[in-house]
């Protein structure tokens, strides 16, 4: 997968945005400037069956406007019946070897590691990126796990050095710049974005923290 689209990438379903409607989030998201989305729909009071394949519609169909590849966690069969350009799973949602073989090998798969040996497995098996957190504590998702620290960005990129790897996990805009010159292709971020009063607004300056960061400038 191209690193570039994953400079800034966000993920969110309809629990993050609060009273707020998550198509209209995506989309000042989309203005703003993210170079992916990810729709994670989980969680009590979730949306299931029509209501979530047409909500995964609308927002694969914004995507594209933005030409922003739209990626679907753990719904390996929502994301072929839709079109969407990917799926993204964790250490829990499957075999990574088996969901590659059902999706083909045109579309991305990302995985959630939580270690280096994590991160080496999902390469051997077929990871088109890597998302490598919790990196700081998250308030956004109950089972992130302890903290691993944003060193462990660095490790991984060692390892796995052509392979696009995502910092996840209670990322802010102050900490989006450690992430990226620690070696990250990309920040993956939920409520940065999700929870701002001024979606667009928090948009464009996470995505100017991550420019600065990967020209090499210092703030």
């Amino acid at each position: 997968m191209d690193k570039s689209k994953l400079h800034l990438y966000f993920i969110a379903g309809t629990k993050d945005v609060g009273e707020k409607k998550l198509v209209e989030v995506l989309e000042a998201a989309l203005k703003g400037g993210i170079t992916a989305f990810q729709l994670r729909e989980k969680g009590e009071g979730a949306l299931e069956g029509d209501a979530l394949r047409t909500l995964a519609e609308q927002c694969f169909t914004l995507c594209k406007k933005y030409n922003v590849p739209f990626i679907v966690n753990d719904h390996v069969e929502l994301a072929l019946e839709v079109g969407a350009d990917g799926v993204h799973i964790g250490q829990e949602d499957g075999v990574i070897s088996a969901v590659r073989t059902k999706i083909g090998p045109d579309k991305a798969l990302g995985v959630s590691t939580h270690t280096k040996t994590d991160a080496l497995a999902a390469s051997d098996a077929g990871a088109s990126y890597i998302g490598v957190g919790p990196l700081y504590e998250s308030t956004s998702k109950l089972d992130a796990g302890n903290p691993v620290g944003p060193e462990l960005v660095k490790e991984v990129v060692r390892e796995l050095p052509g392979l696009p790897i995502v910092g996840v996990g209670g990322i802010s805009e102050r900490k989006a710049g450690t992430v990226i010159r620690e070696g990250a292709s990309g920040v993956a971020v939920i409520s940065a974005i999700a929870s701002a009063a001024d979606v667009e607004e928090a948009t464009r300056a996470i995505k100017g923290r991550i420019t600065l960061a990967l020209t090499g400038v210092e703030m």
